[in-house]
């Protein structure tokens, strides 16, 4: 659960390196962002070479929430830190980057981001 103005991590290779969070598309003025969910950013920090720039806006799926999310069957997944992956564009589905670093979450896949979690480490 991530609200406005979270910072995360940014967990594949598209240059940015840090992520605020300005909005969520299509859900009015929800305040909270959660597993698996497309999300509006602003890049705060970035590689000098990267895909993208410092102060870009960038849509991206988060992966990775501190705040546990309980599941269907019961469980509950959490993680250490908050990461996104940044998307090609606001509609399509795939990573702007090549590499996804660290484990994600299993809702990803469940929310129809095949290409990522075929590139994740590790889905828990």
């Amino acid at each position: 659960m991530l609200q406005l103005r979270s910072m995360m991590n940014v967990a594949d290779n598209s240059g940015a390196k840090k992520v605020m969070m300005i909005g969520i598309p299509k859900k009015g003025n929800r305040l909270y962002g959660y597993l698996g969910e497309v999300i509006t950013g602003v890049v705060k920090e970035a590689l000098p070479f990267g895909q993208v720039k410092s102060g870009d806006i960038v849509y991206a799926v988060i992966v990775r929430s501190k705040k546990e999310r309980r599941r269907p069957d019961g469980s509950y997944i959490r993680f250490d830190e908050n990461a996104c992956v940044i998307l090609a564009s606001k509609d399509v589905k795939d990573p702007k980057g090549s590499r996804i670093f660290g484990p994600i979450a299993k809702e990803i896949k469940d929310n129809g981001f095949n290409k990522i979690a075929s590139l994740a480490e590790e889905i828990y």
